[in-house]
């Protein structure tokens, strides 16, 4: 078992070095959560795990699937493009500008670096998908998101056939918000070889722009095998949320991406002005996760585990996915962690993708070395100034006599300009006796 560590908890700590070294996490907490305030939104005060937990537990029992580490929940199906982000290994989303017709104020398109130069400017995709093929990538899904791309049709239609003739097997998608969408637009996209088409719907739209918008993307079904919708999930949506997903499931689309809706570092007012929050705490895990999402809204994840609940109780067709931001941060970390050299002390999660290890502190040190090397632990690595060891966490089963605090060390790999460093940036409690390594790693 796993303790999270919270200010709130700090007593459960035994260990006196244990609990100097946790206090240096809480600090880093807090400025962060400083940090960010000093965005402009305020961070929402209301204890909301309790409510998110039940609703969780009612999914579980209803037979709603859970993955990647619960931050992926689904009914009924998922586009394979969704299972493949868990990794992002093969997976390639390319953009030909950033101009867009629209202006949503949660777009995070403003994040990018170079922003202003992508909106003048268009790629040569082309040539960059022949870049990766001749880099030896095994490409198996590729996207084409904006900006808008059907601003850009024509450049739309050849990247798909690049992406079929450099890459026979791949699954193609688009994003698009559907405004430039025609009978026309779709045989060309399906000759061109588009698998999956998925739309943009906003909840502040008009009700005749939304009737249009479902219009265009019932068309899509007579033209294209995987039609979707893919949208951010404001909170007090819901009753509006509900007639939709009725609708979707009454033309028949594929499925539904339901986001975590995203405070995207700017147009503050804007969101403070819809009441909005940020969800506090943002991240599980404070760090510079360089998804461009920005900052979870507090109860936009309460919706969308609603909406669910509502999809099971009206036993909808369509499939329905709940994307929380830390989904998407998941291929991050895997791209960061994964098949790295390092020291044996550390484990590679394949429930988070983090990289593990156990330490032991001051007065715990003595008998915990002494076990481990009747083990014959190998990789100890000792810290004489803040006294502690650190070791493989498969070994800590092996000191289960031993009624003390352990610290569960997590860890992100990072390129520097002057090479890779392994950098920890939380610790959790563990006791021997608790610890189910198939399970807590």
């Amino acid at each position: 078992m796993i303790t999270q560590l919270t200010e709130a908890n700090l007593n459960l700590i035994r260990n006196p070095e244990f609990a100097h070294y946790v206090s240096i996490y809480q600090d880093i907490k807090r400025d962060f959560l400083t940090r960010i305030q000093e965005t402009g939104l305020d961070l929402e005060t209301s204890d909301l795990s309790g409510e998110i937990a039940s609703l969780r537990d009612s999914l579980r029992a209803a037979g709603a699937n859970f993955r990647n580490n619960d931050h992926s929940i689904y009914v009924n199906q998922i586009s394979p493009a969704c299972r493949a982000c868990r990794e992002g290994v093969g997976s390639a989303t390319f953009f030909i500008s950033l101009r867009c017709n629209r202006r949503c104020y949660y777009c995070f398109n403003p994040n990018q670096e170079h922003y202003e130069d992508f909106r003048k400017s268009n790629r040569d995709l082309v040539k960059e998908l022949e870049q990766i093929q001749q880099s030896g990538m095994k490409a198996h899904h590729i996207a084409l998101t904006g900006g808008e791309p059907l601003l850009h049709k024509q450049e739309a239609y050849e990247f798909f056939q690049e992406s079929k003739r450099l890459f026979p097997e791949v699954h193609t998608r688009l994003y698009t918000a559907g405004d430039f969408i025609d009978e026309e637009t779709l045989e060309q996209l399906a000759a061109s070889g588009l698998d999956e088409i998925r739309f943009s719907i906003r909840t502040e739209d008009s009700e005749q722009d939304l009737q249009a918008n479902l219009k265009r993307i019932a068309l899509s079904k007579s033209y294209l095998e995987s039609v979707m919708v893919e949208m951010p999930v404001p909170p007090s949506s819901l009753a509006m949320m509900t007639d939709l997903l009725l609708e979707l499931d009454r033309i028949g689309i594929s499925s539904i991406n339901l986001l975590e809706l995203c405070f995207p570092f700017f147009n503050a007012q804007t969101f403070s002005d819809r009441g909005f929050k940020i969800k506090n705490p943002p991240y599980e895990i404070p760090y510079d996760y360089w998804y461009a999402g920005g900052l979870p809204i507090a109860y936009s994840e309460i919706e969308c585990l609603k909406l669910l609940e509502f999809a099971l109780d009206r036993e909808l067709k369509l499939g329905i996915h709940y994307c929380s931001l830390e989904n998407k941060h998941t291929g991050q970390i895997y791209q960061q962690n994964h098949g790295k050299s390092l020291p044996g002390r550390y484990h590679f999660s394949e429930r988070d993708f983090f990289l593990k290890t156990a330490k032991a502190f001051g007065r715990d040190v003595a008998p915990v070395r002494t076990i481990l090397n009747q083990e014959g632990a190998s990789n100890v690595f000792q810290d004489t100034e803040r006294e502690y060891i650190e070791f493989h966490p498969q070994h800590v089963t092996a000191l289960h006599s031993l009624d003390i605090d352990l610290a569960l060390s997590c860890n992100v790999v990072e390129q520097r300009a002057d090479g890779q460093y392994v950098r920890e940036i939380s610790v959790d409690l563990i006791r021997p006796a608790e610890f189910d390594p198939g399970i807590d790693l």
